[in-house]
């Protein structure tokens, strides 16, 4: 797995504020860019919106629509979950990159970003998945971790997959351990298991008792 830096891209030029708006209308006819870095004087000073542009007047710069670049960008410094997290919350596929001095530095694609977390092992390492959910009151990390290391199970990653007001949702991958041992342990410290497991005896014990007393009930 490569540093996430080594995927700052400067394939094209960060749009200059000055430049005419045709001509960047011409630049997203040609990309596949939702939005583009604008620097001002070799600054940063936000990211034009394809969307935005098609609605702007083409005799018109790009600074005249100072006011509608948006302003997110990522740190050299930043994890790439981090940055994965700032195209989520911008909806966008193309991230400004600027040192720790506010130097622009070039810019992160999405498509290179998931392909660096392809390569982590929670996803290319064989294993399985299991997704529980618990009060967000009585939940904790490491006890999470703790069940399933009790089991004889490694995890390769876990993170939050879904929350609301009162609860709190994690989905885990594992290696060795019984999956079964492992989905017991959790329900018998107060998790829901949301995922369906096929070594899962509850559920099977559960049917089987259900079977058996529809087949009375039937006598």
């Amino acid at each position: 797995m490569l540093e996430i830096t080594e995927y700052i891209n400067n394939d094209f030029k960060a749009i200059d504020s000055l430049e005419g708006i045709e001509t960047v209308k011409d630049f997203f006819d040609e990309v596949h860019f939702s939005h583009f870095p604008v620097v001002e004087e070799g600054i940063y000073i936000g990211s034009i919106a394809s969307d935005d542009v098609e609605t702007f007047d083409s005799d018109k710069k790009v600074v005249d629509y100072r006011y509608a670049l948006g302003g997110f960008f990522a740190r050299t410094s930043m994890f790439w979950i981090d940055v994965l997290e700032i195209f989520a919350r911008n909806n966008t596929n193309v991230i400004p990159v600027l040192d720790n001095l506010n130097k622009y530095v070039g810019y992160y694609e999405i498509t290179d970003v998931i392909k660096n977390f392809y390569e982590t092992p929670f996803v290319n390492e064989v294993g399985g998945i299991i997704i529980v959910e618990k009060p967000i009151i009585d939940f904790s990390m490491s006890q999470a971790v703790q069940i399933v290391e009790s089991n004889e199970g490694k995890i390769l990653g876990l993170y939050i997959s879904g929350t609301t007001t009162d609860t709190i949702q994690v989905t885990i991958k594992i290696v060795l351990g019984g999956m079964n041992e492992i989905i017991q342990s959790f329900r018998r410290y107060g998790f829901e298991i949301i995922s369906e497991h096929k070594e899962d005896t509850y559920l099977t014990n559960l049917k089987e008792r259900s079977d058996y007393l529809d087949k009375y009930l039937n006598m």
